[in-house]
């Protein structure tokens, strides 16, 4: 039998082995949990990812780039009750611990066996730096190994960073909802505010959202988040950070948000911002979402705004040429049509319409009833025949209306679409950029991605080719039926969109009554090489084939490629390339990407009395000054006298080319003033027809003339300048252009009269002997692939 002290020893030796096994297992368990901890001393240097903030040229913010809605504010910047109300809120003792709070850590381990026990998460104890520390430097995981780690990372923080460093890096890392991170963005997509501009009761309610934004959502849940806030406020007061009777007064205000995250106040550019988002990224990469950077764009809002509601009227006015063509969707009307009707939403850019039902049809109209506000009342009498004379309506039938006095208009949203681009032609800024009817319907960029033909908007290329090329203004060519063989042996006769011949011409009047076979025997007299040449040189495409159907507008550019190609016409014959983006400056306020990339010479040195600095003029040199100008008056003549001669209605000088495709595939206008270029598109998605007469004169220069009305206002009505070493010459009552040493010496003839002096009289159509087609093709493609009708 063994004695006690045997025992005693025994049990002493077993104990103190086991709490050596512990404390080896508690180190060999603490070595792994802590092998992988992050250094927090690089939170010394640490941002946030914040969004990208994208402005308009005069300061408007336009846009926003993130993977998370940042907007970061230094602590210096934030209110002071916003920040004691977050410390009321969630840690109160915020400037005494040293990251670590003793007695939430008791509360928050009394809790977590029971957690555990029934799969809840561990909530609770941690103080602002733990949250700091959770937030950015470890993952989420609600494990009791983690809580291990925020604690020790919490202590780590405190002795590398200072309570206002700590402070600025939570408000600005927390999560509070309404795609917000950090306080700058939630006051924002919340109230519409500045953090400065933010009341006590509103800053006491984004205190109350990390402990769950959803539980606090302040449209869903109303009556908790007004309870969560009201807390907050009797916990400032209780710590007499504010005083009994302001939180009284703030408890007592309601709790108003916007109905949905804020985003850019001005809503007419979303074609141009997605465009900037795209050529952002492809210049700078993920930075663009996340480092925060302020972007100046080239965007005039207010040209902005008039290009969208130039061009989706003028798309309207298109689409009701065409016709009704019916109710979008039907449902039974009676209690609860309207709940039905939820899912269909008019396109945002139009924020007057309204989904409706039809109610009523009968002699005395057709009338409807609103989804959103239940008002009644008739459509307008224009609108009821437009509808009798297309697909009709019947009761139950969802259309589209607008409020008018007095009744409502009928609504369509246009199958058909567009672009409209302006482009600064002496530095290829873009000042205004639609890229379709509705950016909430399609965010296909018709302006940068649809690649059309141009038609005879082509043309001014073919024209400057030749007088690049011993041709003047005085030279005549023949228009004159004409068929070509091709290589495939199947002939091509192109032809006149006005199937007639007007016979010997000079080159002002071929191009303002854009002439097609005059056209292509001027390009067969230049040579295709060279127009190609000139088309690729002048940034209209990048490759052309060079056959004769090009210089009729067969191949293939975009709105704003070809917009920007004009430029060269008004500014002296230099090509721009044409950018959104002006400069882009990181959060210190150094440039990372500047469109202008010019060098100043002297521009940085202090003002002596001497000479200022002479910049360089931007631009590749590609066409003679004096050809510029030649083509520009050429195309002011096409306004006065051509096919645009609807547009010297605006009054002031204005050059430009109508442009129509084959089958009236695509309608062109694209017009000029000393100060801006604007190229107008109009066509289907699917390229097929416009309809017959559907010209570039009748579906784009009317959205053209609208576009200008409103932005003539903010032009100076300045005439074009000519190169001081032009010639001048009379001919046929105009006065022409020439260079140095090509001028004549004697008038030409009158456009209407052969060189040698004899009338001309245009032959009737049948008597001309045309093969083929209208539009036939060139020798390389299908007769009915081709451009160039007007």
């Amino acid at each position: 039998m063994q004695s006690p002290k045997r025992w005693l020893a025994i049990a002493g030796v077993t104990l103190l082995s086991l709490v050596a096994v512990g404390g080896l297992s508690v180190a060999i368990y603490t070595a792994w949990l802590f092998h992988d901890l992050p250094d927090a001393g690089d939170l010394a240097d640490y941002r946030p990812p914040t969004s990208t903030r994208a402005y308009a040229w005069d300061g408007t913010l336009i846009g926003e780039f993130s993977r998370e809605r940042r907007i970061f504010v230094p602590y210096d910047s934030i209110p002071p009750q916003l920040a004691l109300a977050f410390l009321a809120a969630e840690d109160r003792s915020f400037f005494r611990h040293k990251g670590v709070d003793p007695a939430g850590i008791a509360r928050a381990l009394g809790r977590a066996v029971p957690s555990l026990i029934q799969g809840r998460r561990l909530q609770g104890g941690s103080t602002i730096t733990q949250q700091v520390a959770k937030n950015v430097l470890l993952t989420n995981d609600a494990t009791l190994g983690r809580k291990f780690k925020e604690a020790l990372i919490a202590r780590r923080l405190e002795e590398t960073l200072t309570k206002p460093q700590i402070l600025e890096l939570y408000l600005n890392e927390i999560w509070l909802g309404y795609r917000s991170f950090g306080v700058g963005a939630a006051a924002f997509n919340y109230f519409g505010k500045s953090i400065n501009e933010l009341s006590l009761s509103e800053a006491a309610f984004l205190a109350a959202l990390p402990k769950g934004p959803d539980n606090y959502h302040p449209l869903r849940r109303k009556a908790q988040a007004i309870a969560r806030r009201n807390w907050v406020l009797d916990q400032m007061a209780e710590l007499q950070w504010i005083t009994a009777a302001d939180a009284a007064r703030a408890k007592a205000e309601d709790l108003v948000v916007q109905a949905a995250p804020a985003r850019a106040r001005y809503r007419d550019a979303d074609y141009f911002v997605e465009e900037v988002r795209r050529q952002g990224r492809a210049a700078l990469g993920d930075r663009l979402d996340a480092a925060g950077l302020y972007v100046r764009t080239t965007l005039d809002p207010e040209l902005q705004s008039d290009a969208l509601r130039a061009l989706m009227n003028g798309l309207e006015v298109y689409d009701r040429r065409h016709g009704w063509r019916g109710a979008f969707a039907r449902t039974t009307y009676g209690p609860g049509w309207a709940k039905a009707a939820e899912r269909f939403r008019a396109p945002s850019e139009r924020r007057d319409w309204r989904v409706a039902i039809v109610s009523e049809v009968s002699g005395r109209g057709i009338r409807v009833e609103t989804q959103k506000d239940a008002q009644k009342g008739w459509l307008a009498p224009s609108d009821v025949a437009w509808v009798r004379a297309g697909k009709g309506l019947n009761p139950g039938d969802l259309v589209f209306v607008e409020p008018a006095a007095g009744s409502f208009r009928l609504k369509q949203i246009p199958a058909v679409n567009g672009a409209l681009v302006v482009v600064e032609p002496n530095t290829g800024r873009v000042l205004a950029l639609v890229g379709g009817y509705s950016f909430s319907l399609s965010s296909f960029n018709r302006a940068t991605q649809a690649r059309r033909q141009p038609g005879s908007t082509f043309k001014p290329f073919v024209y400057a080719t030749a007088l690049e090329n011993g041709y003047t203004p005085a030279s005549t060519v023949l228009d004159s039926a004409i068929t070509l063989s091709g290589r495939d042996g199947e002939d091509w006769s192109p032809e006149n969109y006005t199937r007639s011949y007007l016979g010997a011409m000079q080159l002002r009047r071929g191009l303002e009554l854009s002439r097609n076979t005059m056209t292509v025997r001027l390009a067969q007299g230049v040579g295709m090489r060279k127009i190609r040449d000139t088309a690729v040189r002048m940034g209209v495409t990048a490759s052309m084939e060079p056959v004769l159907a090009m210089a009729l507008g067969a191949g293939e550019t975009t709105p704003l490629r070809i917009t920007t190609a004009y430029a060269a016409f008004v500014n002296g014959g230099r090509r721009v390339t044409p950018h959104l983006i002006e400069l882009v400056q990181d959060s210190k306020g150094e440039t990372v990407l500047r469109a202008d990339r010019r060098d100043c010479p002297r521009c940085d040195a202090a003002f002596t009395g001497a000479e200022s600095p002479r910049i360089a003029q931007s631009g590749e040199q590609v066409l003679d000054p004096i050809t510029a100008y030649q083509i520009t008056s050429m195309l002011q003549g096409v306004v006065q006298r051509g096919t645009a001669a609807s547009v010297s209605s605006l009054g002031f000088p204005i050059a430009g080319k109508t442009g129509t495709t084959n089958d009236y595939r695509s309608a062109w206008f694209i017009g000029f003033t000393p100060q801006m270029v604007v190229g107008v598109f109009v066509g289907f998605d699917d390229n097929r027809t416009l309809g017959p007469g559907e010209t570039g004169t009748q579906a784009a220069v009317p959205i053209f003339i609208d576009f200008m009305q409103g932005a003539q206002s903010r032009l100076p009505k300045t005439d074009f300048k000519a190169p001081r070493n032009a010639r001048f010459a009379t001919i046929n009552g105009i006065r022409e252009a020439f260079r140095p040493g090509t001028e004549p010496r004697i008038t030409a003839p009158p456009s209407n009269l052969t060189p040698d002096g004899l009338p001309i009289r245009p032959l009737p159509y049948d008597q001309l002997g045309r093969p083929g087609g209208e539009g036939a093709g060139p020798p390389v493609r299908r007769p009915d692939d081709m451009s160039g009708l007007y």
